[in-house]
């Protein structure tokens, strides 16, 4: 059971990624834009991490690790900010599928950084995600004709960003604890939005008296401080490959969503693009914790 809890947290973690695009829709429809909703979630991030800091941190924490939290900050801006420059060219469920490329660029980066090949369980899970993807994000019947090439090269950069997080968040930093991480990477986060947003809401007051801190309260708890804590004591456990692999809930929970909140439909051919999800995403665990249980045994004196 301890060998799961990390892949669970990882788990959990992307889950909340996959609620976000629901919540940004609702706040569209209530009026905002999806620039505005971005914005308010780093904001709102960033106020519940420092309510957490008050709360629980006797004394301002201390700063270290300085280009890690950099890097993790600013790969936590960017990859909202290009993602949403891909909505705007291209289908929401072709963006999707296009975000989704971090799970081979992930395990591209880890097997780069030990010098290792993708193990069979990798790679055979890569390979059903890739496939189950294309099924469950509804994308069979999109012309792509019409698509520019910057939609393309936005959505391929919000992939490259998210999988760069996950790399950072497997570096530990001495001395820090997960808490003082989240503070300072959604700080920093939130500056680098200041400069990607749309910053205004704040002094032009569609954040407070427009209503709009109501969705960015959900966004930011659910978009920024969990997945950041999380996945800050989680991959350094699990590993950028694994926990890539892992991150692909996000989709399941996204269409999920979708369809229970919003009433959109759900074919049997998505349904089935899901199934191959999180069957592809459980198999590197599978075969690990199958290996461990077979070494144990192997290794267990023989009774007399």
């Amino acid at each position: 059971m301890q060998r799961l809890i990390y892949p669970l947290l990882v788990v959990f973690a992307a889950s909340c990624y996959g609620i976000l695009s629901t919540i940004i829709k609702l706040a569209i429809g209530a009026g905002f834009t999806a620039s505005e909703a971005v914005t308010s979630q780093y904001y709102s991030g960033f106020f519940i991490a420092l309510v957490l800091v008050i709360l629980f941190k006797r004394s301002v924490p201390t700063f270290g690790g300085g280009w890690t939290l950099f890097f993790a900050g600013l790969f936590t801006a960017t990859t909202g900010t290009v993602y949403g420059q891909a909505v705007q060219h291209m289908p929401a469920s072709l963006a999707v599928v296009l975000l989704f490329q971090f799970t081979w660029i992930g395990m591209l980066f880890d097997c780069i950084a030990k010098k290792r090949l993708p193990s069979k369980p990798e790679t055979l899970s890569l390979i059903l995600l890739f496939g189950g993807t294309i099924l469950a994000a509804g994308i069979i019947d999109v012309d792509l004709s019409a698509i520019p090439l910057q939609g393309w090269l936005w959505g391929f950069a919000s992939a490259i960003s998210f999988a760069s997080f996950i790399v950072i968040n497997q570096r530990q930093i001495k001395g820090m604890d997960t808490l003082t991480r989240l503070f300072y990477t959604s700080l920093i986060g939130a500056l680098f939005i200041t400069l990607f947003q749309t910053p205004q809401i704040v002094w032009d007051g569609t954040l407070f008296a427009g209503g709009l801190w109501k969705f960015g309260l959900v966004l930011g708890l659910f978009g920024t401080v969990t997945p950041i804590y999380l996945l800050s004591i989680a991959v350094p456990k699990v590993g950028t490959g694994v926990s890539s692999i892992l991150s692909a809930m996000e989709l399941p929970v996204a269409v999920a969503a979708s369809t229970l909140v919003l009433g959109e439909r759900l074919t049997a051919l998505q349904l089935f693009g899901i199934g191959i999800i999180l069957f592809g995403m459980t198999l590197p665990t599978a075969v690990d914790l199958y290996r461990d249980k077979k070494k144990n045994r192997t290794q267990r004196p023989n009774s007399l």
